[in-house]
């Protein structure tokens, strides 16, 4: 009985990542409808309680859709549960946030050498500087907001990624911030109970005066001194 139970479990992820492998290579586009059940039992050899277990698997996910009566088919959208495999690995292999917070930081470094490479010279930052006063204005209440603070870290970050429009950078760095909300609140936490508000607001201001004076060979360290309260 185990070993049934093992083959049905290698048999849903050889038709999973068949369907998988027919959207990364073009063969499915986004809203194709993809084949039936039986095409797909012929195709991978594979039962249909299989082929069925992998569909659902894959619209758990938001990879599929399933249309009453008209089939299932490829999502047009992106959608957040597509990442979620990445968050159970992550779980499951019980990753440390540090090593979310070396990706992060890497990432950091190639955005804002990239915005300042590549952006308009006459881009305005006006909309970043906004959320540093509102940042720098809860900091400065007797009891500071967490909740506030740590959505307006994340509005900084975000605002600034923007600026590279790059669609995939925008959606990884969004998942790294919700990936490491844990260590934030306590990084946010200990800057106030130890009274660093003053430099937390600094080093948010160095990032944003490094991309808007375009000094790329400064980035590395700005970035660094930033990530400092995270080690």
């Amino acid at each position: 009985m185990g070993m049934n139970e093992n083959n049905k479990v290698s048999v849903v992820d050889m038709v999973l990542d068949g369907i998988i492998s027919d959207i990364i290579e073009g063969r499915l586009n986004p809203g194709d409808k993809i084949p039936t059940e039986p095409e797909l039992c012929k195709r991978f050899g594979a039962g249909r309680n299989s082929v069925r277990e992998a569909i659902k698997k894959l619209e758990a996910n938001g990879i599929l859709y399933i249309k009453r009566a008209d089939g299932t088919f490829v999502s047009e959208n992106y959608n957040h549960k597509m990442l979620d495999p990445m968050l159970y690995s992550i779980i499951l292999k019980k990753n440390s946030w540090h090593d979310f917070v070396d990706l992060r930081f890497v990432i950091d470094i190639g955005t804002l050498q990239y915005i300042i490479n590549e952006i308009n010279k006459d881009e305005k930052f006006n909309d970043v500087r906004k959320v540093l006063l509102q940042m720098e204005a809860e900091l400065c209440e007797e009891n500071p907001d967490i909740d506030a603070l740590l959505e307006l870290d994340r509005k900084f970050h975000s605002i600034l990624v923007e600026k590279a429009n790059n669609p995939q950078l925008i959606t990884i760095t969004d998942y790294i911030t919700r990936l490491t909300l844990p260590s934030r609140r306590a990084t946010i936490e200990k800057i106030i109970s130890d009274g660093q508000t003053d430099e937390f607001i600094s080093l948010h201001r160095q990032m944003l005066e490094v991309v808007e004076k375009k000094e790329a060979d400064k980035v590395v360290e700005t970035v660094m001194n930033h990530y400092k309260y995270w080690k």
